[in-house]
């Protein structure tokens, strides 16, 4: 069940480069680009990653060899992702082209908070295995099996990096059959919710949803001097993605799920 992961260290101020990989800062966007909105807010850009720059950590090539891959959240309302109404709350753009890509200039009626510090971001390469959480959803019995790990499992969680690919460190639950609910149009925020879910269709996400979704990325708490973007209470936000999409390189159905402790 072994996964590759490229962890993500990302802490110090940076300077501009065209197309570079990084956290903050104004994005190198096409012309025409029309940025995104959810509610009427803007979303705020959080990294971009050069794509070939990703290459020698990306050993399983899951993601594309060229163009560069930008991330948006919107940072003021935070959702959650268990509401059907959060979908695009968090958008994924890659762009294939670097040739046409430029700095490009934030929204008029963006706040003073909607711009993050140019901030570097150091990857390498590291094995990933799932928590203890997406393993109960493949062997049920196994959290009774791990009880005495426990503490183990919530130290480690507290250690855990920003990141794309591998296996999320979850937080409260996996993400994989919700991701596969809420983005069908079922809201899940209690579970009375998920009782509420056809049976068939909650049957087939708790079964195979592990199998289909996988994760893109997940960001920790960034700080970066007097600067500090933090997810609810000390929390993180995973950006999903079902595997057939991220094989296809196309971005545009990601989901994002919020959690903290």
């Amino acid at each position: 069940m072994q996964r590759n992961s490229i962890v993500l260290k990302i802490g110090r101020n940076e300077k501009y480069k065209l197309c570079g990989t990084r956290f903050g800062g104004k994005p190198d966007l096409p012309p025409g680009f029309e940025w995104p909105y959810f509610r009427k807010r803007p979303l705020s850009f959080l990294a971009q990653f050069n794509c070939e720059e990703l290459t020698q950590y990306d050993t399983e090539h899951l993601l594309p060899d060229h163009g560069l891959l930008s991330f948006f959240y919107e940072t003021d309302t935070q959702c959650w992702g268990f509401d059907p109404k959060d979908k695009g709350c968090a958008r994924v753009f890659w762009f294939e082209d670097l040739s046409v890509l430029k700095a490009a200039s934030f929204p008029e009626d963006a706040g003073e908070d909607f711009e993050f510090p140019m901030t570097k971001i150091k990857m390498s390469q590291k094995s990933s295995f799932p928590s203890v959480q997406d393993l109960a959803e493949i062997f049920p019995n196994i959290e009774d099996e791990l009880d005495n790990e426990e503490d183990d499992e919530e130290e480690e969680a507290l250690e855990s990096c920003s990141k794309l690919l591998g296996w999320a460190d979850i937080i409260q639950n996996s993400m994989a059959a919700q991701c596969d609910l809420v983005s069908q149009g079922y809201y899940l925020d209690g579970g009375n919710d998920w009782r509420r879910v056809p049976k068939d269709i909650r049957k087939r996400a708790e079964e195979t949803a592990l199998d289909r979704w996988t994760l893109l990325l997940q960001l920790n708490t960034v700080e970066n001097g007097d600067f500090e973007l933090m997810f609810g209470d000390c929390g993180r936000i995973y950006f999903y993605i079902t595997k057939e999409d991220l094989l296809a390189h196309n971005f545009d159905k990601v989901w994002l799920v919020l959690q903290c402790y």
